[in-house]
């Protein structure tokens, strides 16, 4: 036997007996792969642009502008937080557009390598992972601004800091939850890439981005609070300046929420997994 035969690898690819929640041994095997998507995701989004990274931002800092001019003004909204206006509109735009794009990138992801799913073996669910991590990496970009934001106002970030991680992942696993849901529909049903563009407007001013979730009424709050933006949007608030009280019970319903996102997403990606090839090769 020559050597290039014994490094040939073959897969074996067996219906489940179960559904199965995650094979994690096999998502071991393909790291590279992951980490390949992820780096190949960033370079393309970023090539051949004049302004490069700064694409990251510029839309972040031009809706904090227009906020500025438009809602800070409104006496309620001054009278309910306790930090310069620009700071609060971009500390909510930032977790806001990582929360938008892992939704936007992960909904499309398998119809935009069709191709690949097609041709290649591998964990379907490197796919919507690659996109979150590819949107994980503008994230990271937006927090650094963030903290030169706070330098120049001098806002020390409060202890409550040490929190900050806790409200990253809950945003992220919502996300990918709702990702993976759009993802499997849309191999089937190419409405929903029309139709993510207009929920994410929609989402976009029912969450407490540009407005403090205080001043809405009472009797709203247990609607506000199944959206798992507005438990995560002001809890990072809370983390870096003590905005507001420490998260309550609407923090708990939106954790719920993004958990049972999460999981259900998980298992209807995997248990609609073995068509995505006969829908893609339509």
């Amino acid at each position: 036997m020559s050597l290039a035969e014994k490094k040939t690898r073959t897969t074996v690819i067996e219906p489940s007996r179960k559904l199965r929640f995650l094979n994690f041994k096999e998502l071991n095997d393909y790291w590279e792969l992951l980490l390949y998507l992820t780096i190949r995701d960033i370079k393309v989004k970023y090539k051949q642009t004049i302004f490069g990274l700064l694409w990251v931002v510029f839309q972040p800092i031009l809706l904090m502008l227009i906020f500025s001019l438009v809602i800070a003004s409104v006496p309620n909204i001054q009278q309910a937080i306790t930090c310069p206006y620009k700071l609060f509109a971009f500390v909510g735009l930032i977790p806001w557009q990582l929360f938008a794009k892992i939704i936007e990138s992960t909904s499309n992801c398998l119809v935009a390598e069709a191709g690949l799913v097609n041709k290649i073996y591998f964990p379907r669910i490197l796919m919507p992972a690659s996109a979150c991590l590819s949107a994980l990496f503008d994230f990271f970009i937006g927090c650094i601004i963030l903290a030169l934001m706070l330098l120049y106002y001098r806002q020390a970030p409060s202890w409550t800091i040490v929190f900050l991680p806790l409200f990253v992942i809950l945003m992220t696993i919502s996300a990918m939850g709702i990702g993976f849901w759009l993802s499997a529909l849309n191999t089937e049903y190419r409405d929903v890439r029309c139709l993510v563009p207009f929920l994410m407007q929609f989402w976009f001013f029912a969450s407490p981005v540009f407005y403090p979730s205080s001043i809405i009424p009472e009797q709203y709050r247990l609607i506000i609070a199944l959206n798992p933006m507005s438990g995560v949007i002001e809890g990072i608030r809370w983390t870096l300046f003590s905005y507001g009280s420490a998260p309550g019970w609407e923090f708990y319903v939106s954790l719920s929420v993004s958990f049972v996102t999460f999981i259900t997403g998980i298992y209807w990606f995997r248990w609609r997994e073995k068509s995505f090839a006969d829908h893609l090769g339509n």
